[in-house]
Formats: C-alpha cells, sequence, structure tokens
C-alpha cells in the first residue's frame, strides 16, 4: 500500500492547476495572514497590559523579532533554492514547518505562570521558533506561485483565490480575535485560531502545493553552483528586480502609514468613537475583495508592468481623499476607493515578481524563486521602520500630548490628515516611479 511520503514525492505537476488545485493553494493565504494579523495587531497589548510585562523590554524584544525576521527571509530563500530531494525544493519545507508554526503560534498567548523577567524569555524563544517556521513556510508558498501558475494568465486567475482568502485571514485576525480573547480567553483564542490555521494549512499543502519537475532537473548544476552570497549580488544586480522591490517598499510604506494613522485620524480628526475605525478598514477590504477579480481581467488585457501603474495612480489619488471628510460615513466612502487600489496592489505585485523570476530563469537557465521572494521580504520589511519614523515626527512635530485626551490642538487634527493623506502619496509617487523604470513592458516573456 503507497504510504502518505510516497504519494506527496510522486506528485508533480506537468501542465496548468486545475480549478480544485488553485482553490487549495489559495486557501493558504487565510491562515497566514490570520497568523500575520493577529500577531502584529495584538501582541504588544497581550504582553504590556494583560501580563504586565514593560513596555520597553516588549520593544526591544520586538525590534529583535523584527531584525530575525527580515535576516531569515533571504536566508530561507537562497537555501531553498539549492535544496534537493525526493519530494522537491519546497514541499519539504513547508510539510516540516505547518505544525512548529502553529503550535509556536499558541504558545505565545499561552505563557506559564511568570515573572515579567520569565515572560520575556518565554516571549523571545517562543517568537523566535514561530518567527523561523512562519519564513519557512510562509516563503517556500510564495515561491510555488510563480512555479506552479507559468503564464500571466495563470497567475492572473490563480492568485484571485488567494489573495481573497488572504483579505479574509486579515479581516478575522484585526476583528475576530478581540471578539475570541473577549469570550474565552486568550489560551482559548490560540487554540481556536491556531485549529483553524492547522486545518486550512493541511488541506491547502495535501490539496494545491504540487511541484513541476523542470525546475529541478534544469536548475540543478546551476543553483548547486552559486553561493548564498553570489546569489544575492546577482539578485540585487538586477534590472527589473531593484526598481520592482523598491516600488513595493513603498507602496507597503504607504499602506502602514494609513493603517497606523487611522484610529488618530478617527478619534482626533473625526472626533468619534475608537471602535468606528473598523467601518474604515471595513471600507478598504469588502472593496478590495471584488477588486482583486477587476485587475485580474486587466493584467490579463494588458501588461503587469501597465496594470500596476494604473493601481498605484489609483490607489495614490484615492489616499488624498482622506483630507477632507468629517464624518465616518464620509472616510468610509474614501476608503471605497482606496479598497480598489489596495485590491490591485494585493494582485498584482506578486505576478510582477513572478515575471522577474521568469525572466531570470530565461538569462541563467535556473529558477531562484527562494532568492526573489527572501530578498523582497528583507527590503519590504524595511516599511515597518519607515512607519514608525513617520508616525513619530508627524505627531510630535503636531504637537500631540496623549496626556491631554481628546483635547489636542488644532495642529493635531492637520498633521494626522497628512499622515494620512499627504505621506502615503509621497510614497505612492515614488512607488509609480519605480514601477515606471520597470524594464519588462510585455506580458509574457
Amino acid at each position: 500500500m503507497t504510504s502518505l511520503r510516497d504519494r506527496v514525492r510522486d506528485r508533480r505537476l506537468d501542465s496548468a492547476p486545475t480549478r480544485s488545485q488553485t482553490i487549495a493553494f489559495g486557501a493558504s493565504g487565510f491562515p497566514t495572514q490570520l497568523m500575520a494579523q493577529t500577531f502584529s495587531a495584538f501582541v504588544v497589548y497581550f504582553y504590556v497590559s494583560h501580563l504586565a510585562v514593560p513596555a520597553t523590554w516588549v520593544a526591544v524584544a520586538m525590534i529583535a523579532h523584527g531584525i530575525l525576521n527580515a535576516v531569515l527571509n533571504p536566508l530561507v530563500g537562497t537555501i531553498s533554492d539549492r535544496l534537493r530531494t525526493p519530494w522537491g525544493r519546497r514541499i519539504p519545507w513547508v510539510g516540516l514547518g505547518i505544525v512548529p508554526l502553529v503550535v509556536a503560534f499558541a504558545l505565545v498567548w499561552m505563557p506559564p505562570e511568570l515573572p515579567a523577567a520569565g515572560l520575556i524569555v518565554w516571549f523571545l524563544v517562543v517568537v523566535a521558533v514561530y518567527d523561523v517556521a512562519f519564513v519557512v513556510v510562509v516563503l517556500n508558498i510564495s515561491a510555488l506561485f510563480p512555479e506552479i501558475f507559468r503564464t500571466t494568465e495563470e497567475r492572473a486567475r490563480g492568485n484571485v483565490p488567494r489573495q481573497i482568502f488572504a483579505i479574509l485571514g486579515m479581516v478575522l485576525g484585526t476583528a475576530g480575535a478581540p471578539a475570541l480573547y473577549g469570550a474565552i480567553g486568550w489560551p482559548g483564542m490560540a487554540l481556536v485560531l491556531g485549529a483553524v490555521c492547522l486545518v486550512l494549512l493541511v488541506w491547502s499543502f495535501f490539496g494545491g502545493m504540487i511541484e513541476r519537475r523542470a525546475p529541478e532537473a534544469a536548475s540543478e548544476a546551476s543553483s548547486e553552483a552559486m553561493r548564498w552570497v553570489d546569489q544575492l549580488k546577482y539578485t540585487f544586480r538586477n534590472r527589473a528586480f531593484v526598481p520592482y522591490v523598491l516600488g513595493s517598499l513603498f507602496v507597503q510604506t504607504s499602506i502602514a502609514v494609513i493603517l497606523a494613522a487611522i484610529p488618530f485620524y478617527v478619534r482626533y480628526s473625526l472626533h468619534a468613537p475608537e471602535g468606528e475605525g473598523s467601518l474604515l478598514l471595513g471600507a478598504i477590504f469588502v472593496t478590495a475583495i471584488p477588486s482583486i477579480v477587476l485587475w485580474s481581467a486587466i493584467v490579463r488585457r494588458t501588461s503587469p508592468r501597465t496594470a500596476v501603474l494604473w493601481s498605484v495612480a489609483v490607489f495614490g489619488v484615492a489616499v488624498l481623499g482622506y483630507l477632507a471628510p468629517s464624518t465616518v460615513f464620509g472616510a468610509a466612502l474614501v476608503g471605497v476607493a482606496v479598497g480598489v487600489g489596495v485590491g490591485g496592489l494585493l494582485q498584482l505585485l506578486e505576478v510582477m515578481l513572478a515575471q522577474i523570476i521568469d525572466e531570470d530563469a530565461v538569462r541563467t537557465g535556473h529558477r531562484r524563486e527562494g532568492a526573489y521572494f527572501g530578498v523582497n521580504g528583507f527590503v519590504v520589511r524595511g516599511s515597518v521602520v519607515l512607519q514608525a519614523i513617520v508616525a513619530a515626527v508627524v505627531l510630535t512635530g503636531s504637537g500631540f500630548d496623549a496626556t491631554l485626551g481628546d483635547a489636542q490642538p488644532d495642529s493635531v487634527d492637520g498633521g494626522i490628515r497628512l499622515m494620512l493623506a499627504v505621506i502615503p502619496l509621497g510614497f505612492t509617487a515614488l512607488a509609480w516611479l519605480c514601477f515606471w523604470l520597470y524594464p519588462i513592458r510585455s506580458r509574457d516573456l
């Protein structure tokens, strides 16, 4: 009787994936975004407010988390490209990493009863395991995307369910997690979300993650001949990748600044209850889901470069609308327009990166999805740093003082609107310029 290990080893994709395989592969977007959003939104609050760990300690631990995550991306990516096993290059990483990832995610929210020093040690150890497992699993899933879907047509269609699942995961991670920990406590939340993530990742792994035969045979000699440092140097010398990754950094920074500014915008500019910020976020994400389908149709009729330029332009013009509203309803309407641009960015950036990987494979004779996704992950982590700098400079410069409560000086309203609209527009303009310099003008190579 054929063992499970043998069935996984013998699976290979020789043609376009089926619809069921496409949906199963796309399902991976839900648990990965659910974990990422829950962690980023609530981990500081949990350890500082609920467990009473000093905020400075948690801040230092989060900096260590960011550095480790950034370094792991290119390291894991280049190692993955060189790996050769009977089960493929990516499948072993994902298969072995799913359980440690889910367990580590759950343990973040289930610390034992320890003093503050013990809790910060627990945090550092468990989050380190979570970081390693997250990068190993998510980067290799991302690296499978351009291998499973080989043309712009296939990628445009294949990325639709993945991004829809991802948005749903973001929504549950930011809106569902508070409802869960409020009802059943933090450990209960961890167990429920961990179980959901495990089920979906296992379904996606067995139903949609299938490697092709060609990349292993064609790239074996050349990949093994290229050292890790040389892989990184060669990646940064790619004329298409450099403007792409800089444009991606500026786009991610713009989105990060908007998400950070919305809570301040709701309370201090619109003078509405803090909870109504979910309406603004909901307007963006709900609109992004159908717009993903729209941008999928556009890129199939034009090219990745043209479609990305249009989506960045729509996003940039839309965010400027946040200057005007005086009510939550008006701001939500602006969010609808912003969501159209966000849907395009979610849908198109990985399609463009896949095209860069194709062009690299044509020139070099081997596919290096891991290196490109890894370096991209390393660079875009800079958006977190840029977002923090923008928030600190704008809030300090506008005279914001948390001890004043809602009685902030008038300049704070102007500063917050600047942070939410004008500064993201500036980053978006830089992104548009980078993508305009992107040299690959065709739809397929």
